[in-house]
């Protein structure tokens, strides 16, 4: 019977929680991200002491935590405090204002919205925050279509702290400038994970995830390694869930480092799959850009118009960076010669990077 002795029962999984591989999961615990977390608190502060807080610009690459962070912050709030409303958006979901002013009624728990205009609902926001204070996460601002909901809440609460998260420090070049002297933004990057740091993180998702002992030592340092120069610690724990379930599937009750290079292989088609949920606008501008790769992003916009595109500048920028948010692009800022600022973008084969 020893043939089956390293085999899965039909009751058996080397789960113990997958969901604690999914990138917006919440551990107890934050790790390196302790400082980037106090600099938010600080901010926030001033709204305990009945005074006005102040408004942070969190920006960095995808994958290194700042969305995490900020909900943490907001959970700590909220445990801390009835008397600061925390209000998170995802400006991607929630791209206009109405959206934004309906997901904040359904935050507030306020039913009364039908047939009401934006300006309506945020009277009757107005009326329920002001009693209070109220810290927003504006998360992925730069997908937003419009930012009237911004105007609204600079005039219109009085006690408040304005969190705006971005991948793109451009995005903030392009904003108004009578908007950005009346938020007067600290600035706050989030740099991306050190060697040290990926691996600590990956550990710490291995134990809320797995049972113990299932993944080995080589699976792990190959899964690292990928991590570590992709950059992004969502594809970290994509490889780890597909390397599990590839063992599972095998019945085995460990995981090689045959599963580990599946998942890496997978990481290929993980990349496609994004590209295929593309609407049509974006799929046309990410072939432009396969097709014209290394360009810089006026180049490539006067090479959009030429071809047909017919989008603005600014509709085409954000689309842009929406593919870089998903790994199908690389952005390289440029700063100095002739040209002045520059952005330079590349397409981004991550099926040929897994080759490597």
């Amino acid at each position: 019977m020893s043939l089956f002795k390293d085999m899965l029962g039909s009751e058996e999984s080397l789960f113990k929680d997958e969901v604690a591989l999914d990138f917006s999961f919440m551990p107890k615990m934050i790790p390196y991200r302790e400082d980037c977390q106090r600099r938010m608190a600080y901010c926030i502060k001033p709204l305990f002491q009945k005074r006005n807080g102040k408004n942070l610009f969190i920006y960095g690459v995808p994958g290194i935590g700042k969305t995490l962070a900020c909900r943490h912050v907001l959970k700590e709030l909220e445990e801390e405090t009835d008397d600061i409303i925390p209000i998170y958006i995802n400006c991607w979901q929630k791209n206009t204002t109405f959206k934004v002013m309906i997901e904040i009624c359904e935050i507030l728990g306020y039913k009364l919205i039908m047939n009401k205009s934006s300006d309506e609902l945020f009277k009757d926001i107005r009326n329920i925050i002001n009693k209070k204070a109220a810290v927003f996460v504006f998360d992925e601002i730069d997908k937003a279509d419009d930012l009237d909901f911004v105007y609204s809440v600079l005039e219109e609460i009085y006690r408040k702290t304005i969190f705006f998260v971005t991948n793109s420090k451009e995005w903030l070049y392009n904003v108004e400038e009578r908007l950005k002297s009346r938020l007067m933004l600290e600035m706050l990057e989030f740099k991306p994970y050190n060697y040290e740091e990926t691996k600590g993180i990956l550990r710490q998702r291995i134990e809320y995830a797995f049972v113990p002992g299932v993944l080995s030592d080589e699976a792990f340092k190959l899964i690292l390694k990928k991590t570590v120069e992709i950059k992004d610690i969502r594809c970290g724990l994509y490889m780890l869930r597909e390397a599990g379930l590839n063992a599972e599937n095998r019945s085995s009750k460990k995981i090689t480092a045959e599963d580990a290079r599946i998942a890496i292989k997978r990481l290929g088609d993980y990349n496609i799959s994004k590209a295929e949920r593309l609407e049509d606008e974006s799929k046309f501008i990410l072939n432009l850009i396969k097709n014209n790769s290394n360009k810089r992003m006026g180049e490539l916009y006067k090479i959009y118009k030429e071809v047909g595109g017919n989008s603005s500048y600014r509709t085409f920028f954000r689309k842009i960076n929406k593919l870089a948010d998903n790994n199908l692009v690389l952005l390289e800022k440029k700063s100095g010669g002739k040209e002045g600022n520059t952005t330079i973008v590349r397409y981004f084969d991550k099926s040929k990077e897994t080759q490597h």
